[in-house]
């Protein structure tokens, strides 16, 4: 969401009627995000206050696609989770059960509210055998005064402490990738994704096979595109240049 349909809490011209023309043709989408701290609640009320009216079944969150997989992995299980209101909220509702001591799982999420004092625990129940996961690896934008460390810093702290690497879900992860087109009902062929990072959103979307549409409103620029050996199959200045139905449709 963040560098293609708003910037910090300013809406990005011509994102509402893009959605609205979204959900006028009744064009099935989601907002795919790697932030595991809100819930969709959260989400839509962020996106309500900027004019956009969406409903929840239109977020869906690294936390979402987290929750499912550990559910999948060991059904019922527990978790040790280094986290907040998304991500506890997404596991809860997938049955696995948060805990102190002797988890299957160790959960890392965004978050502030948690303490080195919790992030030594975590190292011990990974040594101890407890599986590494992480909701995404979104790298600190390295700004003066940013609020958080970012998550790629924590995950990297505590593979070091342990040696072990963690298992990423959030994009450009398919895991991730996977889960949020099948909630959308749509084969590979059909999907398209929108993003302003090629890293994560582009990555993501050339790995899995579908369309991909890069738009400059957020953190990529243009001039950076040479860099990386694979290429989006739109490239725009922001949502607002998308006209349907797409050249592939």
């Amino acid at each position: 969401m963040d560098g293609v349909v708003y910037g910090g809490d300013v809406m990005i011209p011509g994102a509402d009627a893009f959605i609205k023309n979204l959900l006028d043709q009744n064009i099935p989408f989601s907002f795919m995000t790697n932030n595991s701290q809100r819930t969709r609640l959260e989400a839509v009320r962020k996106l309500h206050r900027l004019g956009i009216d969406v409903s929840e079944s239109h977020i869906y969150t690294s936390a979402m696609a987290t929750g499912k997989f550990l559910s999948t992995q060991i059904p019922m299980g527990s978790a040790y989770v280094l986290g907040e209101g998304g991500l506890l909220t997404s596991l809860h509702e997938n049955g696995i059960t948060l805990i102190d001591n002797d988890p299957d799982f160790v959960v890392l999420g965004e978050g502030r509210n948690f303490t080195l004092e919790m992030v030594q625990r975590a190292v011990d129940m990974i040594l101890a055998g407890a599986k590494f996961i992480t909701t995404n690896r979104d790298p600190s934008p390295k700004k003066k005064g940013w609020n958080n460390l970012g998550i790629a810093a924590t995950t990297a702290m505590i593979e070091e402490a342990t040696g072990i690497k963690a298992f990423v879900i959030g994009k450009p992860s398919p895991v991730m990738m996977r889960y949020a087109r099948k909630a959308l009902g749509l084969e590979a062929a059909e999907t398209s994704i929108i993003g302003d990072t090629m890293d994560t959103d582009i990555r993501g979307g050339v790995q899995m096979g579908y369309k991909t549409i890069l738009v400059l409103s957020g953190i990529t620029q243009r001039e950076q595109l040479s860099r990386y050996a694979f290429k989006p199959d739109m490239v725009v200045e922001s949502v607002n240049e998308i006209k349907f139905p797409l050249p592939w449709w």
